[in-house]
């Protein structure tokens, strides 16, 4: 159980200097206290204090990295239960299944061609988990060496045979692949290895009881780079134990379920499995791990994931500037928007589609749409000009005419005496692009 903020102000310099942005050590001690800072922030605090603070300024669920290198994945260090109290921090790790029994080599080939471009963003599944499924040790570690020389993603080793798993694990020991599963026989021995080779390891309980058991017997053997699978596969109750133990760690500062988590899908329909695996995803899994390697149904499933682990504080948004949309000229038409990622990539699909080379001036608005930027002045006759100036538009283009969005047409005129350009009224919708550039620059 962590530390109350009354506790944890006892040990605080009690100056109220405003340093880590609190207006008083009071409420930076109940923001500790509630995991929404962090103890660092603090400049004036003693050591002695830090070694007594230590357990109340450690997230609530421990950050725990699968992967080495450029291939890293972090899961855990979360603080929140609802998004939009503050946003979740480490998106989950999508892995796909590989059974030592399959053609390991031509099913890394297509895991490996999972990448995909939406709206500006690569989308990518990071793991793969390779099952021991023959139960023969001899075959797993072949599957494993096949998959050292054959991909670079993060792996997750499948099998609860002790020996097994210790036959396998050197040949990717230093990419620090994540260790599946210590159960209440195998605990000693899987732990064992992971310690030796540094890997974070999965835990494997029949329910939450025997689950906060084992993982008590693993900590007390002095490792805690954990992963927990509380053994349930249906799916509601997958859902009610990963609610559980995220609820527990955070409200309740449970370390022992302070730990990221793995769930398994188990349909064999492959619209069903999409369906479970975007409830696993939504409802704190930090490993996902997936049968299915189809594109069009994990699109929508890492396009979920995108938007449910952005930052509900903070609009996505474009890089604001000049884009260039096909062999652009000096006489090729240029459109003002903003740099709502939504709006823009709306708009520059339009604008790509109606085979005309054109500019798309993107006006920096903080990330928020037309109308809304407009009504909180950052959509202006003076912000459009000011970009204008800043990406240089009088040099590149020789017509000075601008589109601006429908929407805004009052700006027209007053555009036009800061700009020096003639302001042309698009329509108001991004849908009516094509046809009004057929009539206009055809």
């Amino acid at each position: 159980m962590g530390l109350t903020g009354l506790e944890i102000f006892k040990h605080l310099p009690k100056t109220n200097c405003k340093k880590c942005e609190f207006p008083t050590c009071l409420a930076f001690a109940m923001a500790l206290a509630n995991g929404k800072a962090s103890l660092d922030a603090c400049p004036d605090v003693s050591d002695a204090a830090k070694e007594a603070l230590s357990s109340a300024s450690a997230p609530p669920i421990r950050l725990v990295k699968v992967g080495a290198g450029d291939n890293v994945v972090e899961m855990g260090d979360e603080t929140e239960i609802f998004r939009h109290d503050k946003r979740f921090n480490h998106p989950t790790a999508v892995a796909i299944v590989v059974n030592d029994t399959d053609d390991v080599a031509a099913k890394l080939e297509t895991i490996n061609g999972l990448v995909f471009e939406r709206v500006g963003q690569q989308f990518t599944v990071e793991m793969v988990a390779l099952v021991n499924a023959s139960g023969d040790a001899g075959k797993f570690k072949a599957a494993v060496d096949t998959a050292a020389a054959n991909t670079e993603k993060n792996l997750v080793l499948v099998s609860e045979d002790a020996a097994a798993m210790e036959a396998a694990l050197p040949a990717v020991a230093a990419r620090k692949p994540l260790i599946y599963a210590a159960n209440k026989d195998n605990y000693e021995k899987m732990t064992e290895l992971a310690k030796g080779s540094g890997c974070a390891l999965a835990v494997k309980a029949d329910n939450l009881e025997e689950l906060a058991a084992l993982v008590d017997k693993i900590v007390a053997l002095g490792y805690k780079d954990l992963v927990l699978d509380p053994g349930s596969r249906a799916t509601s109750k997958v859902i009610a134990d990963m609610t559980q133990i995220r609820r527990l760690a955070i409200r309740k500062k449970f370390r022992t379920f302070g730990y990221p988590t793995i769930a398994f899908t188990t349909k064999e329909d492959e619209q069903e499995e999409l369906l479970q695996a975007t409830a696993f995803l939504s409802k704190y899994t930090s490993v996902l791990v997936m049968k299915t390697a189809k594109k069009e149904l994990l699109v929508p499933l890492l396009s979920w994931r995108a938007n449910l682990f952005t930052d509900p504080q903070k609009p996505v948004a474009v890089e604001p500037g000049l884009h260039v949309i096909g062999d652009a000229t000096d006489n090729s038409p240029v459109y003002c928007t903003t740099n709502f990622s939504l709006t823009y990539y709306l708009v520059e699909g339009e604008v790509d589609s109606t085979r005309i080379p054109s500019y798309i001036l993107s006006v920096d608005t903080g990330g928020i749409s037309v109308l809304t930027a407009y009504a909180d002045n950052k959509y202006t006759a003076e912000t459009i000009t000011k970009a204008m100036k800043a990406c240089g538009l009088d040099d590149k283009v020789k017509h000075r005419k601008i589109v601006i969005p429908g929407a805004v047409a009052v700006l027209k005129g007053k555009l036009e005496d800061e700009s020096g350009w003639e302001v042309v009224v698009g329509p108001r919708e991004s849908s009516g692009i094509q046809k009004f550039a057929k009539s206009q620059f055809a």
